[in-house]
């Protein structure tokens, strides 16, 4: 969301999203900085529901930076989102500024992915800082720095998105997918979303409100995967106490790493059906 889009953020406050990142930087010209953050600073101030509050800051490095974190620091910012990072040194000179200006001990880092040299430093950047939670990639930055094309099957990024959920995997961090550029190709974002899901990201980066319903859709589990997931344990807990140590269920091998992954499919169900309960 805009920071100088006073609309985009009063809208914000409605969408079924998990997230709103509030943007001081891309989205936001020289000229609108300072009131892009005081635009953000009101709408945090009134709140976003049950909505995670993300503020992404101009780099350090920038004339607008630091201003950004000392603004930020102490509001109702879930995290700071640090753009186009590149080495363990930028997180860990936020997270040091947030320390050094008392931030709250809940305000976390999460980190633009969206270079070249980002894609070469992941397992540094990963295990950069306690605070960094999650990896965002920037896949439209990437293309641009590759000098390649956007296609269908995105086989210019596949090997930085792989190596980016790798990173997260290692180091159990969050790991969001990059944005689908094309408002009126939902059948590109469909593909986008499923192949993003069974690469393993937990869920997409977005540009426009019509798109959060389809990226809920595929990257919730499913009434089918549910069923599954209970029949699984069902199955194996069943075996476990015949003395087996595997069990079968419609012709496919059921061992204790399925058993994990069916609980952790559960365990985002559940979570999802409270939310709606309460919302």
């Amino acid at each position: 969301m805009p920071g100088a889009n006073t609309r985009a953020l009063e809208k914000a406050k409605s969408l079924p999203a998990d997230s709103l990142i509030l943007d001081l930087e891309d989205a936001v010209a020289p000229d609108a900085k300072a009131q892009a953050r005081e635009n953000i600073c009101t709408a945090l101030d009134s709140g976003f529901g049950h909505r995670e509050a993300v503020v992404r800051i101009n780099s350090l490095n920038t004339s607008w930076g630091l201003t950004d974190l000392e603004t930020f620091a102490n509001s109702k910012a879930d995290a700071i989102l640090i753009p186009k990072v590149e080495s363990a040194a930028q997180i860990q000179e936020v997270a040091d500024h947030l320390k050094q200006l008392n931030a709250s001990p809940d305000i976390t880092i999460w980190a633009m992915i969206e270079t070249p040299m980002a894609i070469f430093k992941l397992q540094e950047i990963a295990a950069s800082h306690a605070l960094l939670e999650t990896l965002v990639l920037g896949t439209s930055d990437l293309v641009k720095d590759l000098h390649a094309r956007h296609t269908p099957g995105r086989v210019e990024t596949l090997t930085a998105l792989s190596l980016s959920v790798l990173a997260a995997r290692a180091h159990h961090l969050c790991v969001l997918d990059g944005v689908h550029l094309s408002l009126d190709d939902e059948a590109g974002l469909m593909q986008s979303c499923i192949q993003g899901r069974d690469m393993g990201f937990d869920g997409k980066t977005l540009i426009h409100p019509s798109q959060i319903k389809l990226a809920n859709e595929i990257f919730g589990p499913s009434p089918e995967e549910l069923k599954e997931a209970k029949q699984r344990i069902a199955a194996y807990e069943a075996a476990i106490s015949s003395g087996a140590g595997i069990a079968v269920l419609n012709g496919k091998l059921i061992e204790e790493l399925h058993i994990q992954d069916a609980k952790r499919v559960l365990a985002l169900g559940s979570a999802i059906a409270s939310f709606l309960e309460t919302n």
